[in-house]
């Protein structure tokens, strides 16, 4: 069984139902504060800890008087543009007491399926995470529609660990685990404690409904599992309702497991070795040395471009000899590329007109 102190990144799915009372509308006080417990005990440890957190529009139609049922998109977005600073005021009122500085990222489907805003996010997410701070991420309701939009957190927290290369990602929910039949209506379902393949049976078990202020059903979960441990993710589903619910989950609390193959490392450089690439960029031997002790691609290393490719476009590298090295996913077009090819990164301001990344290939994003 997994243990969370093992974790070296972890991901927590926090459901409107646990942080905002379904009766009054008002915030869960008490049970954010013993969840920021928990989160300094894991901070503590040496983990990095990422919340995806829903409740702005929960919090946003208590303030302004609308029922409690499904909103038009319009009134979803007006409470969700209310809420979102309550939640993230929320959240730092509660983590600031333990040293810990947080920050609010709102995203959309649409910041994962364009790579350049795919790797802008991980970009800006691995600097929090860098710089010790504890990233706030709600889908952005205020701005998405139903086509640019995630729909649950339970997948929108699979793709954030997916993002950041996390180890765990823990599905805080209102049922204490997966279940072989809805355990409401089904005297004899099951919970399983573990599971390490979802087969078409698994799926056939999970059902539609969604519960109180939750839009996510067991089908999202599962389909947030798939995603998670695809990218060598563990994930767990868990009773999050309890006081110090991580606490409880480490003490052995009632969950199930859905394990991983690869840890996520490997996981991502067989996804990027998998993608088609979109041109060439040949390096001297300098640049090779680098790449093979575990460097990033500076622009400085960089002999020859050739290919039509935009940000985060997959790339081959190929070593002084024309030989495929690695492949690795651009931060810069072609033509930046080209501009700034020989050059030390304290000049890429200087030939492009504006500031850029100091690497054209993050290490994290290369693949030998």
């Amino acid at each position: 069984m997994a243990t969370l102190t093992t974790a070296s990144r972890m991901v927590v799915k926090i459901g409107s139902a646990l942080l905002v009372d379904r009766n009054t509308g008002q915030l869960r006080l008490e049970w954010l504060q013993s969840l920021a417990q928990d989160v300094a005990w894991l901070k503590g440890q040496g983990t990095d800890v990422i919340l995806v957190s829903s409740g702005s529009i929960a919090l946003g139609r208590g303030v302004l008087g609308l029922p409690m049922q499904t909103l038009p998109l319009e009134q979803s977005q007006a409470a969700a543009a209310v809420g979102q600073i309550r939640l993230a005021r929320a959240y730092e009122e509660a983590l600031t007491p333990h040293d810990i500085t947080t920050a609010q990222v709102l995203v959309t489907l649409e910041d994962s399926a364009d790579r350049r805003r795919y790797l802008n996010s991980r970009a800006t997410l691995e600097t929090l995470l860098g710089l010790g701070v504890v990233p706030i991420v709600n889908e952005n309701d205020t701005v998405a529609t139903d086509e640019i939009r995630y729909g649950d957190n339970d997948r929108l927290g699979a793709q954030i660990a997916v993002t950041v290369g996390a180890d765990q990602l823990i599905l805080l929910s209102d049922v204490d685990g997966f279940y072989s039949g809805n355990p409401t209506e089904d005297a004899t379902a099951t919970r399983y404690d573990v599971i390490e393949q979802i087969t078409p049976e698994i799926e056939a078990m999970a059902g539609d409904a969604g519960s109180g202020l939750s839009k996510g059903g067991m089908k999202t979960k599962l389909l947030a599992a798939k995603m998670a441990t695809a990218a060598g993710c563990a994930m767990a589903i868990t009773e999050g309702s309890p006081l110090n619910p991580l606490k409880a989950l480490e003490k052995g609390a009632n969950c199930t497991w859905f394990t991983a193959t690869l840890d996520p490392h490997a996981a991502r450089k067989r996804w990027i070795s998998a993608m088609k690439p979109r041109g060439e960029i040949l390096i001297d031997d300098g640049a090779v040395t680098a790449l093979t002790n575990g460097k990033s691609l500076l622009p400085v290393g960089i002999v020859d471009v050739t290919g039509e490719f935009g940000r985060g476009d997959p790339v081959t590298i190929l070593d002084a000899a024309a030989r495929p090295l690695a492949q690795g996913l651009s931060r810069y077009t072609a033509y930046e590329a080209n501009a700034i090819k020989g050059r030390k990164s304290s000049e890429i301001e200087a030939t492009l007109g504006y500031p850029g990344r100091a690497v054209l290939i993050h290490r994290d994003d290369l693949a030998l």
